[in-house]
């Protein structure tokens, strides 16, 4: 099976301060500047816009699902996703039916991508032990996956009350309601998502992209042993990039934005500064950066299908606080012009072989 190839928009709703113009936005405006760039990406014909939930001053995003559900009204045709629910902190119930309602709402475009999340702030919140890090993640994927499974649910765990025969609602409108299993590169992870059959995306900020192949390749034979086609399984790869008119204003308006960004975690997980030459490097053809104009990003997502086999891909544009109109921009060429190039040359690619 040949899968169409998805582009989309991943975002953390950032609302740093700006390293150009000074202060950032209000968490209240960048909500709903989130919700105008899904109607936006809905009408120039992108495919999916996913919302990674984070508990941070410089995110938004706490909610993804409540975002998505502002905008299921307003759009007709994307597909609406967390990217990622953190959800070894969250409770595999009310996941669901926070999606089901989006799924209502939107009539089945609802998705959840779930994963451990880059950051730990929300353990404390929610009164979880880190040392129960990996437990957690695994019991309640398996009460996610058994909710959307039925209607009327049994389940005992470690770590949260037991469930008998008790229903759980509303409803999803697809059957089931997908559920993707997101990791920034951890072979059990991708192991884990082969043997349940479950969609995968890989978050790739750094290095070479190329380098997750064999990750795939663990991915599709844990699959197969499992007794899944992995021929029926998407695959997708979330990244850093921004499109602008030509390849050298797009990345004089993307670098001060990453540096800062990447400075901010840098801090607190020990890396090296960030500059211009990594961020250049970054940026070249088999570099994780999705940065210049059409053409060139167009370029990259074409080889990384050909490396990778993905059937979706996620451009993360607002790294830091980049001003609006210069986003709003770069979700038009994104689905305006890189789309139908990427579209022509996988098909012309691919009826090739």
């Amino acid at each position: 099976m040949t899968f169409k190839m998805e582009l989309g928009i991943s975002t953390f709703l950032e609302a740093t301060p700006n390293p150009v113009s000074g202060p950032g936005v209000s968490h209240a405006e960048r909500l709903r500047q989130g919700v105008e760039e899904i109607v936006l990406a809905d009408q120039v014909g992108l495919d999916v816009y996913g919302i990674g939930e984070h508990h941070r001053a410089d995110y938004a995003s706490s909610s993804p699902a409540v975002v998505l559900a502002a905008a299921a009204a307003a759009t007709k045709h994307i597909r609406l996703t967390s990217a990622v629910t953190v959800l070894s902190s969250a409770d595999p119930v009310r996941v669901y039916q926070d999606f089901a309602t989006v799924d209502g709402l939107s009539n089945g475009r609802a998705e959840i991508m779930a994963g451990r999340g880059s950051f730990i702030e929300s353990f404390p919140l929610f009164g979880y032990s880190l040392d129960h890090y990996d437990e957690l993640f695994d019991e309640n994927l398996e009460l996610l996956l058994k909710i959307r499974a039925s209607e009327k649910v049994t389940w005992r765990g470690g770590h949260r009350a037991a469930i008998r025969n008790l229903g759980v609602y509303p409803r999803a409108v697809q059957e089931p309601l997908p559920v993707w299993i997101a990791t920034g590169g951890n072979p059990e992870s991708a192991v884990r998502a082969g043997t349940l059959g479950l969609p995968v995306a890989f978050a790739i900020i750094g290095g070479m992209p190329e380098r997750f192949a064999p990750l795939v390749s663990l991915y599709k034979e844990a699959a197969t042993r499992a007794g899944h086609n992995p021929e029926t399984l998407q695959i997708a790869t979330h990244s850093h990039g921004f499109i602008g008119e030509t390849t050298d204003q797009a990345a004089d308006a993307f670098f001060p934005h990453t540096q800062a960004q990447m400075n901010v975690i840098g801090r607190e997980r020990g890396w090296p500064p960030y500059d211009r030459a990594a961020f250049d490097s970054s940026r070249s053809l088999r570099g994780a950066l999705y940065v210049g104009d059409p053409e060139y990003v167009a370029e990259k997502i074409v080889l990384l299908r050909k490396n990778l086999g993905l059937t979706r891909f996620f451009l993360h544009i607002d790294v830091s606080t980049m001003p609006h109109r210069e986003v709003l921009r770069a979700i038009e060429l994104f689905g305006t012009k890189v789309a139908p190039i990427v579209h022509k040359e996988i098909a012309r690619m691919e009826g090739q072989s």
